[in-house]
């Protein structure tokens, strides 16, 4: 069957689906560019639901309702990564909603799918051997243009626009993409909501001998990208490498094969986003505000990004990093282990970054002083943070660990926009229970 035949067979099911109401005295707004209401209504269908007003940086300008308003023929459940690709293309700007049922595979073909004709591993390790090579040199000749290539053809296959006034959101508790990444750019008003996002397992990384003394291989595709993007809420997902976590990576010429990039990234001009109740777990780089200290032209007085109640469960380094925006970081639950660990708040470029009431669990190895990153010069603001059920001031310990990487307190602005706050003595349980998917309420 034709997958757009099969798609409108899909969508015809959504028929019997009705725009729900907002509760009684519940508070409402209007987006400009779908005429919804912007208040948080709860609804018997999640993906009817909009942000709540007020809840972080996405609540400014309009709120975020991404497709809730969508009529009946506009709703698609799809079951398989084409489906979920012809939903997503399907024309038009009116609001639109993708139910996710199951989980989709954008890669259940195999990386041998990608590969170009003639591009051989084996020969790729041969050819760029240091022994050989060295590491003066960017590698070039016919193989690497050939992984280039086959790189090329992966990341047609899984990448994927999502256009404005859109959301998805998976259905029940066992839904997700395993492979695919998404990319948010340069539209508005989109919700992406109760999805198991598995990291994109890159099949073709690149090898470069120049990076550091020894080299890397480094890798492509964020789960999730916000790019040149307004008014975004993130909510109730769960970041993992799945079956593919770092430790399971080989190595060559002594390096870690490194097949994951990001897990999700705000970047180049994006603006109002809300990250709220999400899990982050066990992944090196995961998420970063701001890709470029160069990018001031299109990042200052943008990437503006609210973090709340997100788990961030034995991540490596950027949780988040940040440059240039008014990053607000609230109630969140850092649960960190050693020895692979970095550090969780990057302070970069220009960076604001308020980070206020979190809760951090470090392993016994793990000074506190190493929760904060310093990047570049820029004030950051920590205050009410607590470490191991007991309150830490991170930037005086901070200073203390590290008098060569002094940090400037006061980030010199005051969030406002924040529906709830609790004590971070709560905050671990809460989180714990409720962050994810599958945990929609």
């Amino acid at each position: 069957m034709n997958r757009h035949r099969k798609l409108g067979v899909v969508a015809a099911t959504a028929l019997a689906l009705t725009v729900t109401a907002p509760a009684a005295g519940a508070h409402t707004g209007h987006h400009p560019a779908t005429g919804a209401r912007t208040g948080h209504h709860p609804a018997a269908d999640p993906a009817r639901a909009v942000l709540p007003t007020g809840d972080g940086w996405a609540s400014e300008g309009g709120g975020t309702t991404g497709g809730s308003a969508a009529e009946a023929s506009r709703v698609f459940t799809v079951t398989t990564w084409e489906e979920f690709r012809a939903a997503l293309e399907a024309p038009g700007t009116e609001p639109r909603i993708v139910k996710v049922r199951g989980t989709l595979d954008a890669t259940a073909q195999g990386c041998a799918a990608f590969e170009a004709p003639g591009y051989d591993f084996a020969r790729y390790l041969s050819d760029y051997d240091p022994a050989v090579w060295g590491y003066e040199d960017e590698v070039t000749g016919p193989q690497e243009e050939l992984r280039a290539a086959s790189a090329t053809a992966q990341g047609k296959a899984i990448k994927v626009k999502v256009p404005g006034n859109t959301t998805i959101v998976g259905v029940g508790r066992h839904a997700g993409i395993t492979g695919g990444s998404l990319q948010v750019q340069g539209v508005d008003n989109v919700v992406v909501r109760n999805l198991t996002l598995e990291s994109p397992l890159d099949c073709f990384p690149q090898w470069d001998p120049t990076d550091g003394a020894t080299g890397a291989w480094n890798s492509e595709y964020d789960s999730l990208v916000v790019y040149g993007s307004t008014h975004v809420w993130i909510d109730h997902n769960t970041f993992t490498d799945g079956a593919h976590p770092d430790s399971s990576l080989p190595s060559y010429y002594g390096e870690v094969y490194q097949q994951h990039d990001g897990e999700l990234d705000v970047v180049r001009g994006a603006d109002l986003v809300t990250v709220s109740w999400n899990v982050f777990t066990e992944h090196d780089k995961t998420l970063m505000i701001g890709n470029s200290d160069s990018a001031g032209a299109t990042d200052r007085g943008r990437l503006r990004v609210t973090l709340h109640h997100n788990l961030f469960d034995k991540v490596v380094e950027r949780a988040p990093r940040v440059r240039f925006g008014q990053v607000d970081a609230y109630n969140n639950h850092f649960v960190v282990a050693g020895p692979s660990y970095v550090y969780s708040l990057g302070i970069g470029q220009e960076s604001q970054l308020v980070a206020e009431k979190n809760a951090f669990t470090l392993a016994a190895d793990v000074p506190a002083g190493q929760i904060l990153k310093k990047w570049k010069d820029a004030p950051v603001t920590t205050s009410g943070n607590h470490v191991n059920g007991r309150p830490v001031d991170l930037l005086a310990v901070h200073n203390e660990q590290y008098p060569g990487e002094i940090l400037r307190g006061d980030a010199g602005w005051t969030p406002v926009l924040r529906t709830r706050v609790d004590h971070p003595r709560a905050v671990p349980a809460l989180v714990d229970h409720r962050a994810g998917a599958g945990r929609l309420r």
